[in-house]
């Protein structure tokens, strides 16, 4: 597959991925699974997407924090992810001499600095919920290398969810095995072989603002003041 569009937006990639997590999710009630969802999203791209299948699944939208590990010399490329407590995940284990070790601790706190003031600003949006013996879906607009995703799952797992499902509308096919490792389930709505980035599947890929990106949660958990 090319790396045509697949999606018109983010919103049109929630409704498409909406649709398959409620069939899904109603054959496992048919089969007897009574552990109600909850829609967790990677902020901020996370959160237009996740969105639609909260509406459409009727439940809670929350967010879950993880934020890429980047050195210096290479800001773009992501070696490892951190979550607002510290969980760390490395892409691959090296061997460093004491300056690198330095540099990496250094890149390790910054990088958990921004997950917590990240956290911090979209406290006030979240929902009064529990995640333990319930379906936790966490979503994002799409999976590049899974770095943040494996490190959200971490943090999440650490809440008992009775499952926990990793969603999004796009994700490269050789990363579908490897994602499987951090979840119950993987709902990928289309896995190219040829993979560049995330935007390049869809028509319209803006940056999600943060303001914009709380819109989302205020209007589905708090839509009384929202509207005012």
């Amino acid at each position: 597959m090319s790396s045509a569009p697949l999606f018109s937006d983010r919103a049109d990639a929630g409704e498409q991925l909406a649709e398959s997590l409620l069939i899904q999710i109603n054959q496992l009630r048919e089969a007897g699974f009574s552990a109600e969802p909850i829609v967790y999203a990677l902020p901020r791209g996370g959160l237009p997407v996740a969105a639609p299948v909260a509406r459409k699944l009727n439940c809670p939208l929350d967010i879950v924090v993880a934020k890429k590990i980047t050195m210096p010399q290479n800001p773009e490329l992501a070696i490892g992810a951190v979550t607002p407590e510290g969980q760390v995940l490395w892409l691959r284990q090296k061997r460093l001499g004491k300056k690198s070790e330095r540099l990496l601790q250094t890149a390790v706190h910054q990088a958990q600095e921004k997950a917590q003031a990240q956290l911090q600003q979209f406290s006030q949006g979240r929902p009064l919920v529990n995640p333990q013996d319930t379906l936790a879906l966490l979503i994002d607009d799409g999976i590049a290398t899974g770095m943040t995703m494996a490190a959200a799952t971490q943090a999440l797992r650490m809440q008992q969810p009775k499952q926990l499902w990793i969603c999004a509308p796009v994700a490269p096919a050789g990363l579908m095995n490897w994602l499987q490792k951090w979840c119950d389930r993987v709902v990928v709505l289309e896995a190219p072989k040829q993979f560049s980035s995330v935007s390049r599947f869809y028509e319209q890929f803006p940056q999600v603002e943060s303001e914009d990106a709380l819109s989302y949660l205020h209007s589905h958990n708090h839509p009384q003041i929202a509207e005012n």
